[in-house]
């Protein structure tokens, strides 16, 4: 068998779109109207709960704020892994990281990739008429796996411009499928530039059609995790002023479907990659690292404007886009299911726990990790736990934890920092009575029971989704599962 040019796949796309559109044309002429909707999915970088309609009563955020209030706001939503890369391949694929290949970032000397046979939505959905085109950040590969129609062109630091290059392809025939990837507000080159903090890439000249949004220092929230020190205020002005610059392109890619006349059949889904690039976020699958916003519009919502509390996971992102656009949210390949029915409510049932499975950052971290996360309990099962371990570089060199290492600073937030350099095997957190989760009850005789309870969920996890590090159990009772591929 001869194997298919990108030209045979872009002709089989269109044969596809074709049949496609004639199945909508011949449905509505016997009165059954099965428009199938358009799909903006909004995939900004490390971003953390940090937005007005959760919580934040200091940074300014009215156009996504305005989304929430159109659609519904996830109040349990977690990434699977704390890392650009192997977060973005498993909101598109559907599947855990472990499971796709795609066990750290791609770029540079890291070269991670997911594998030749996995799926992805940008493959999938024109096989449902569907036409597909990214613009800005997408960090996963091969590109063969995760590819698109097209690819936009504009600055992904301006996601305002983003979205007039938007425009044309969102405007066009048939059903779409948007991938829109601001850069911000990731960290950007110097990471450290003490003692005048600027590393979010927030130009003194501005962007184009952006108006800046500028922060005090005094004004900003320091949550919890981290130490209040004048460089860590300095940078979260920084980081405040780069989400507010993602809120206008929010607002004005919001504009342009409703110029276009494609918003009341469009599905619009908000999220962030991972946590925020501070110590204790970034690369942890703590709660600043994996407890995420994300928002949700559909045109097919009875109840606008609510919260809904169902704990939901990235592997989850991908069945639900695929059961909106009607290519079935069952695919073999998903090991998340569809959430399309749950956002109806504010506490539905059955979505009462999730896992995660971070393996890489860079190529240089390898700090494996498994989790189970319920209403109550969390487990992290650290299954590398001799060593210590290292923060991304862009956090190593960062103006914040610079000024802990100059002033001998020993805690960050209520953590130790030697606590969060070298862990313990396991860490067993009771998130009622601990949210800032400093009290690990893994050795507490006392919940012994519930340990063993959680070990047993991951466990189960990792068997349901051929994960290879369940050898690391030692007992081997996990090879056949992984032999199977």
């Amino acid at each position: 068998m001869t194997a298919a040019m990108p030209g045979d796949v872009i002709d089989r796309r269109q044969f596809l779109r074709t049949c496609s559109a004639a199945a909508y044309a011949g449905a509505k002429l016997q009165g059954q109207d099965h428009e199938r909707p358009n799909v903006v999915l909004i995939v900004v970088d490390n971003l953390g709960l940090d937005l007005g309609c959760y919580g934040n009563t200091v940074i300014k955020t009215p156009h996504l704020d305005a989304l929430a209030a159109d659609g519904v706001r996830m109040t349990h939503a977690f990434c699977t892994t704390s890392s650009c890369s192997p977060s973005r391949s498993v909101i598109l694929t559907g599947q855990y990281a472990h499971a796709n290949g795609m066990y750290g970032l791609q770029h540079a000397y890291h070269h991670f990739a997911s594998f030749d046979h996995v799926r992805s939505l940008p493959t999938i959905l024109p096989d449902a008429g569907y036409r597909t085109a990214r613009i800005g950040k997408l960090h996963v590969g091969p590109e063969s796996v995760y590819r698109f129609d097209e690819a936009l062109e504009a600055d992904s630091r301006n996601p305002v411009e983003m979205a007039e290059r938007s425009r044309e392809f969102m405007g066009g025939d048939g059903p779409f499928f948007l991938h829109f990837g601001p850069y911000d507000p990731h960290r950007g080159r110097p990471f450290n530039s003490w003692p005048e903090p600027n590393p979010f890439a927030n130009r003194p000249e501005g962007y184009r059609g952006v108006e800046t949004v500028e922060y005090r220092t005094e004004d900003v929230t320091v949550p919890a995790f981290l130490t209040d020190t004048p460089e860590t205020r300095a940078e979260l002005a920084q980081y405040y002023q780069a989400i507010s610059r993602v809120d206008q392109g929010v607002g004005r890619l919001v504009e342009i479907l409703k110029e276009t006349g494609k918003y009341d059949n469009t599905v619009v889904v908000f999220l962030s990659d991972n946590g925020s690039a501070f110590p204790g976020a970034l690369a942890t699958l703590y709660e600043p690292g994996m407890r995420l916003p994300c928002i949700v519009r559909s045109p097919e919502q009875k109840r606008r404007g609510i919260a809904c509390d169902a704990m939901i996971n990235w592997a989850d992102i991908a069945p639900t886009i695929a059961d909106f656009a009607g290519v079935g949210a069952e695919t073999e390949q998903f090991q998340g299911r569809s959430f399309r029915e749950a956002i109806a409510n504010e506490s539905p049932a059955g979505w009462d726990e999730i896992y995660a499975s971070h393996t890489f950052h860079e190529v240089t971290m390898y700090q494996p990790m498994r989790v189970f996360r319920g209403r109550r309990f969390k487990l992290i099962w650290n299954i590398v736990h001799d060593q210590d371990l290292s923060f991304p570089r862009d956090i190593e060199e960062s103006s914040t934890m610079q000024s802990l290492s100059r002033n001998g600073v020993e805690r960050i937030g209520k953590r130790r920092l030697r606590d969060l350099r070298r862990r313990p095997e396991f860490e067993l957190f009771d998130l009622e009575n601990d949210p800032g989760e400093t009290n690990n009850l893994a050795d507490d005789q006392g919940s012994r029971d519930v340990l063993d309870e959680l070990t047993t969920k991951v466990r189960q996890f990792q068997e349901r989704t051929s994960d290879p590090w369940i050898i690391a159990w030692g007992d081997h009772k996990g090879l056949a599962v992984v032999e199977k591929h």
